[in-house]
């Protein structure tokens, strides 16, 4: 008897999906094994038919020795992982009559088995339960772990089961599940802005959340250069709490790509907040922007939506940061492998901090640097110009004194009072932008276009060249001190360009300064 199932195969953040027909032929007559699963899976798909066959026989289910043939259709897609459990296992109980086969076409069925028929969670239930809506199919049978995960999706029944048994009685007709229903909205906007941590919380350093203000206003990138313990890393780690909400659109495919790695949390569904995202200095180039044999996305592509945060920027290799060039300025990545390749989105903002040399005190306004001559410049000299070049805001963070640190009467921003300005400038930006496709805030505009977005009037001209003169500042630094600038006048409100805008985004250009390491 033939029975036909359906399952989805994830590629990229999307999926596709998948038949799997079953065929229960003659008596197995003891030559050889039992079946035949073709198809192109992998060792992962291979192996399920040994936890297959116990969880059947420990559901209570006969596996009869007939001669059995798995096809997982289209067989040139390579299938990967272990939530192809269920749907075999589900189409052999029926090819060999021990359940009802007239329910099995308006399913999706995805699920890995454990040996007594307990069901585990899968990656990718968001793209597939997208997936399934596109193609009508009535619902989608998953483990419950992952039941709310797929459940954002409206208009396709989700049914979360916790094993073999209880997915058999439903298709049967003998048990009634309720679908999982999320209020996507209501959920999206009660966590929305939800937050552990607060600008409120740094005394002092008002410049430096003034220069981070600009980045999260302008979308622009940012380098934190100061000594231990000044906190560049808890300024950093508050980045989130100040960038705009989340739109629907974005949480959901910064969900799906979360999804697809498999990092969502148990019976979690949306994703309302913008992800930080914060890897160790020894990461590896693939860990960083996707890949392996079974292409995942890399931290550059969790942190999408969001903020990558990278701590003591020398530290990490050389061949690592390079990596970063091209998806910084194209914001998606390309994965390619001689069978498949996959887009995954990367549009970050990168904030990064390092100490200005190894011994973390030069330009220290009490302790002496201990690096010997030339050190500086061969610690700095690790962050190569081609990098650099896509920071806009280089900032110098110096340590709080104790009076500030002490003091309960100094005024202080919290990241509400900072997020509203933030919000309202990239508001300005949006309205400038909506007849250019792809650009979204002032950090994304193309040379031609900042000629024409950011004009400048004589004082400003004047003042701009001197900068470059006196400061003796790199060629590279005149498109982003005019985005820069322009992020300035958006928070203030203002339609042009002015001398102190300008002045605010010159300072903020340290690493470009000839000899600012000796």
């Amino acid at each position: 008897m033939l029975v036909k199932t359906y399952a989805s195969a994830v590629h990229g953040v999307d999926a596709r999906t998948i038949t799997v027909e079953v065929n229960a032929g003659g008596p197995y007559s003891g030559n050889g094994p039992f079946y035949f699963l073709v198809g192109l899976p992998d060792s992962v798909v291979r192996e399920g038919f040994q936890r297959i066959e116990a969880a059947v026989k420990n559901c209570g289910y006969d596996m009869s020795r007939l001669k059995l043939t798995v096809n997982l259709a289209p067989a040139d897609i390579r299938k990967e992982g272990s939530a192809y459990d269920l749907p075999i296992a589900i189409g052999v109980l029926a090819a060999t009559n021990q359940m009802q086969s007239e329910e099995l076409d308006k399913y999706i069925i995805m699920g890995e088995l454990s040996l007594d028929g307990t069901l585990r969670p899968i990656k990718g239930a968001l793209p597939i339960a997208i997936q399934s809506r596109k193609e009508n199919f009535k619902g989608f049978i998953l483990p419950k772990e992952n039941a709310r995960e797929a459940a954002i999706v409206n208009k396709l029944e989700v049914y979360g089961v916790t094993s073999l048994s209880e997915a058999v009685a439903f298709l049967n007709g003998e048990l009634e599940l309720k679908p999982t229903k999320v209020d996507t909205r209501e959920e999206f906007s009660h966590n929305q802005q939800v937050f552990s941590v607060d600008f409120s919380d740094v005394k002092g350093q008002d410049n430096v959340k003034r220069a981070l203000e600009l980045a999260a206003a302008g979308g622009h990138n940012a380098i934190l250069i100061g000594p231990p313990g000044a906190g560049k890393t808890m300024l950093a780690r508050r980045m989130p709490t100040i960038l705009p909400p989340l739109t629907l659109f974005e949480a959901l495919e910064t969900t799906k790509i979360h999804s697809v790695a498999g990092i969502l949390p148990s019976n979690a569904s949306l994703i309302a907040q913008r992800p930080f995202r914060a890897p160790h200095h020894t990461i590896s180039d693939v860990a960083l922007v996707g890949g392996g044999s079974n292409p995942m996305p890399g931290e550059i592509s969790l942190a999408h939506n969001g903020v990558l945060f990278l701590d003591e920027l020398p530290e990490f290799k050389r061949s690592v940061l390079e990596v970063l060039r091209q998806p910084m300025e194209e914001r998606r990545v390309t994965i390619s492998r001689a069978k498949i390749s996959v887009d995954y989105p990367a549009n970050f903002m990168l904030i990064a901090s390092m100490n200005p040399c190894p011994c973390g005190y030069y330009n220290h306004p009490t302790k002496d640097c201990v690096c010997g001559p030339g050190v500086v410049k061969r610690y700095l000299s690790k962050i190569s110009g081609p990098l650099l070049d896509r920071i806009d805001l280089h900032v110098e963070v110096t340590p709080v004194s104790y009076d500030e640190l002490s003091s309960h009467d100094l005024p202080t921003r919290t990241s509400k009072d900072i997020a509203e300005g933030v919000v309202r400038a990239r508001k300005i930006q949006e309205e400038r932008f909506k007849e250019y496709p792809g650009i979204f805030c002032n950090a994304q505009m193309p040379g031609r276009l900042v000629r024409e977005v950011c004009k400048l009037n004589q004082a400003g001209t004047v003042l701009l060249k001197k900068a470059m003169q006196v400061q003796q500042l790199s060629a590279r630094a005149y498109d982003r001190i005019l985005k820069v600038a322009r992020t300035s006048a958006d928070l203030a409100g203002s339609p042009d360009i002015k001398v102190e805008h300008l002045a605010e985004a010159i300072q903020y250009r340290s690493l470009d300064r000839e000899g600012w390491a000796g």
